[in-house]
C-alpha cells in the first residue's frame, strides 16, 4: 500500500469512527449533563439534601456497573456473530439480553433497597441524612432499573453499529428530565414540589418516555428472535460468562472504589461530601468523548475480531487514544481555568465552592490519562482479553487511585485529596497504555500469538 493510500485509509477510519462516536458522545453529554443539573437543582435545597444525594451516587454507579458489564458481554458476542455473518444467532442473543438483563438488574434493585440502611450507614451517612435518603432512594432505584432497560436496548443498536437513535434518545430523556426537575423538586405556583424525591420522579417520567420510543423503534428492526432461546442460552452461557464475569467485576470496581472514596471524604465533613458529589458528576460529563468511544469502539473492534482483521484493530485503537488525549487535555485545562466560576454556578455554600474549585483544578486535566485507561479496558474486553481488562481495572483503582486519594484525605484537605486523585489517574493511564501496547505487540496481523 502506497503512503498516499495508507493515509487515505487512515483518514477514512477516523471519519467512520467519528460518525459512530459523535451521536453517543452527545447523548452521554446530555445524559450526564442532566445529572449535573439535577445535582445543581438539589444544591438549592441546601447542603444537607445535596450531601444525602451524593451518598447515593456510588451505589447508583454499582447498578450501572452491573448493567454495563452485561452490556459489554452481549455487545461483544452479538458484534462477533455479525462479523462472522451468523445473523440468526445474533437475533437470539438480542432477545436474551433484554430478558435476562432486565430480570438481573431488577433483583439487584430489590436487594439494594432492603440493604440501603446498612449500606449508607457504612458510607458515613448520619441519621439525619438517612431520613433524607430513604424516600429518595426508593424512587431512584426505579429510575435506575428503567435506565438499565434503556441501556440494554441501546446495546442492541450499538452492536449493529447504529448509534444515532441511542444518542438521540439520551438527548430527549435529558431534556425531559431538565424540564421536569424544577417542577417536581420545587413545585409551580400553588402546587408544592416533592423536594429531593422530586429529582427521582422527574427521571422516572423521562426514562418512561424514552422506553416507549425505544420499543417502538425496536419493533421496526429484525434483530430479535424468540425461537430456540433455551438452546441458545445453554450454548452461550460459557462464552457469555467468560466475558461478562470479568467485565462485570471490572465495572463493579469503580462504584466500590467510589463508595470507599466517599467514605474517606466523609471524614472531612458534609461540605466535602457535597463537593465530591458534584465533582463526580463533572467527572462523568467531562469524559463524554471517552464514554462515547467506549460505546462505539468495542462493537467495531468485535466485528474486526470476528473477521480476524488485526491491522484495522491497531489503527482504530491508535485513533481512539489520540482523540482521548487531545480532547481531555484541552477540556481539562479549560475547566481548570474556569474552576471558580463553574463552582460558583453549581454550589451556593462558600465552603463547597472552595472545595469544588480545588477538585476541578487538579482532577479534570488528569482525565486524559484516565481516559486512556478506560479505552484500554473497553478494547481489551472486545478483543477477548476480559481477565486482562479486569486486572487493569483493579490496578487502576486499588493500586493507583485509592491509595493516592487516601493519602490526600489523611493530609487533611480537599486540595491534597485532589492532588492524590490526580497522581492516581496519571499512574493508572501510563500503566494501562504500557500493558495494552505489549498485548498488541504479542499478536501478528493474522491474529496469531508471536513467539
Amino acid at each position: 500500500m502506497s503512503e498516499t493510500s495508507a493515509y487515505a485509509s487512515l483518514w477514512s477510519l477516523r471519519r467512520q469512527l467519528f460518525s459512530q462516536t459523535w451521536p453517543m458522545a452527545i447523548g452521554v453529554l446530555s445524559l450526564l449533563g442532566f445529572q449535573l443539573v439535577d445535582a445543581a437543582f438539589v444544591a438549592r435545597l441546601g447542603t444537607g439534601p445535596l450531601a444525602a444525594q451524593s451518598f447515593t451516587f456510588p451505589v447508583t454507579f454499582l447498578m450501572i456497573g452491573i448493567q454495563v458489564g452485561l452490556g459489554i458481554a452481549i455487545a461483544a458476542l452479538i458484534s462477533r456473530t455479525i462479523g462472522a455473518n451468523d445473523i440468526e444467532r445474533s437475533r437470539r442473543l438480542g432477545s436474551l439480553v433484554l430478558i435476562g438483563g432486565s430480570v438481573t438488574v431488577g433483583v439487584v434493585a430489590i436487594v439494594l433497597w432492603f440493604a440501603h440502611g446498612l449500606i449508607f450507614a457504612q458510607l458515613g451517612a448520619s441519621a439525619e441524612n438517612l431520613k433524607r435518603i430513604t424516600p429518595y432512594w426508593a424512587l431512584q432505584l426505579v429510575a435506575n432499573w428503567l435506565s438499565a432497560l434503556l441501556y440494554f436496548g441501546y446495546t442492541l443498536f450499538r452492536a449493529h453499529n447504529k448509534t444515532r437513535l441511542p444518542g438521540m434518545l439520551m438527548v430527549l430523556t435529558s431534556l425531559c428530565n431538565l424540564a421536569l426537575d424544577p417542577l417536581m423538586i420545587f413545585g409551580w405556583g400553588p402546587i408544592g414540589g416533592f423536594g429531593l424525591p422530586g429529582a427521582a420522579i422527574a427521571t422516572i417520567i423521562a426514562f418512561l418516555i424514552g422506553l416507549v420510543i425505544l420499543v417502538w423503534r425496536l419493533s421496526d428492526q429484525d434483530w430479535l428472535s424468540l425461537s430456540g432461546l433455551g438452546a441458545e442460552a445453554r450454548r452461550s452461557t460459557r462464552p457469555f460468562a467468560t466475558i461478562a464475569g470479568p467485565a462485570m467485576i471490572s465495572q463493579l470496581m469503580p462504584p466500590l472504589a467510589a463508595m470507599t472514596a466517599t467514605g474517606l471524604v466523609a471524614t472531612l465533613g458534609d461540605p466535602a461530601v457535597a463537593a465530591w458529589g458534584l465533582q463526580s458528576r463533572l467527572e462523568t460529563m467531562s469524559l463524554m468523548v471517552v464514554l462515547g468511544l467506549t460505546m462505539s469502539l468495542p462493537p467495531w473492534l468485535g466485528h474486526c475480531y470476528g473477521a480476524n482483521n488485526w491491522p484495522r484493530i491497531r489503527a482504530l485503537t491508535h485513533i481512539a487514544f489520540q482523540a482521548v488525549l487531545i480532547w481531555q487535555l484541552v477540556f481539562g485545562i479549560a475547566m481548570a481555568i474556569a474552576a471558580p466560576w463553574v463552582a460558583g454556578a453549581l454550589a451556593g455554600n462558600p465552603t463547597v465552592q472552595h472545595d469544588l474549585t480545588q477538585l476541578i483544578r487538579f482532577m479534570l486535566p488528569s482525565y486524559a490519562l484516565l481516559g486512556i485507561c478506560m479505552i484500554v479496558v473497553s478494547a481489551s474486553n472486545a478483543l477477548g482479553w476480559p481477565v486482562r481488562a479486569m486486572l487493569i481495572s483493579f490496578a487502576r483503582l486499588f493500586v493507583c487511585y485509592l491509595p493516592c486519594v487516601a493519602a490526600g484525605v489523611f493530609a487533611g484537605s480537599m486540595t491534597t485529596t485532589a492532588l492524590g486523585a490526580l497522581a492516581g489517574n496519571i499512574l493508572a493511564g501510563v500503566m494501562a497504555w504500557l500493558i495494552f501496547r505489549a498485548s498488541l505487540a504479542g499478536v501478528d496481523d493474522e491474529g496469531q500469538r508471536r513467539s
